[in-house]
């Protein structure tokens, strides 16, 4: 039960801001940092490295296999050490991250928590690379595509729902029901089409450099439209 509510008294509900990360905190694709990150200590191939451009130009324009290409992504760290990998990402993003993150997007999560709303950056991506972003914006919660772990060590498989699509809007709904947040009530900002259903969900939406069909339908329903550069 909680504090000060009696028994059978439904829990007070509450706005939250969401922020996607890729090309809204952060200016470029942390997919593609990474992929040159790795390129760059030879742990990569230039193939892979080619895949990874074809990709984000397919997901500029929606096209993209997000389950495909999250596999294959979840595939090439199978083995790892968990802790070891959560280790090397956050010494990723202090190198070829941190002075990617949008001034705008710092200003506009410091004006959300003094408004005294919870948090949360809901990204395709995995709590690995978006947590060393959470600390450094102090952004509360991280909702985000998960890799299995067992006995310590990635697996190589992603856990479903993919944050992506319908996925991302089934993660951020169960944790809205866990936090006693109000989708409805609630602020959503990002770049991308495939982030429809969470903009049509929340009572904010928030359309920050969007792609040429989020930015098309945004000017159909007369969401405003900010460039955060």
């Amino acid at each position: 039960m909680r504090l000060g509510l009696r028994p059978g008294t439904p829990a007070a509900v509450r706005a939250a801001a969401f922020f996607d990360m890729d090309k809204t905190l952060v200016r470029g694709n942390t997919g593609i940092l990474y992929a040159r990150w790795r390129f760059s200590r030879g742990e990569t191939s230039a193939l892979t490295l080619a895949r990874v451009f074809w990709w984000s130009a397919q997901y500029t324009f929606g096209l993209v296999d997000a389950g495909a290409v999250s596999r294959f992504a979840a595939s090439t760290v199978a083995g790892r050490d968990e802790a070891q990998f959560a280790d090397e990402c956050a010494a990723w993003f202090r190198t070829d991250v941190l002075e990617q993150v949008v001034a705008r997007g710092r200003a506009e999560v410091a004006r959300r928590r003094a408004e005294g709303l919870p948090t949360a950056i809901l990204t395709g991506s995995t709590p690995y690379a978006a947590r060393p972003l959470a600390v450094e914006l102090g952004v509360d919660h991280v909702i985000a595509s998960t890799l299995e772990v067992e006995g310590g060590l990635l697996t190589g498989r992603v856990e479903e729902p993919l944050c992506f699509g319908t996925g991302k809007l089934a993660r951020a709904e169960r944790f809205a029901r866990e936090h006693d947040i109000d989708l409805g009530k609630s602020a959503f900002y990002t770049d991308s089409i495939s982030d429809l259903p969470v903009l049509e969900r929340v009572g904010e939406p928030r359309v920050v450099n969007p792609d040429p069909r989020l930015r098309r339908l945004a000017r159909q329903r007369g969401w405003r439209v900010e460039e955060w550069r």
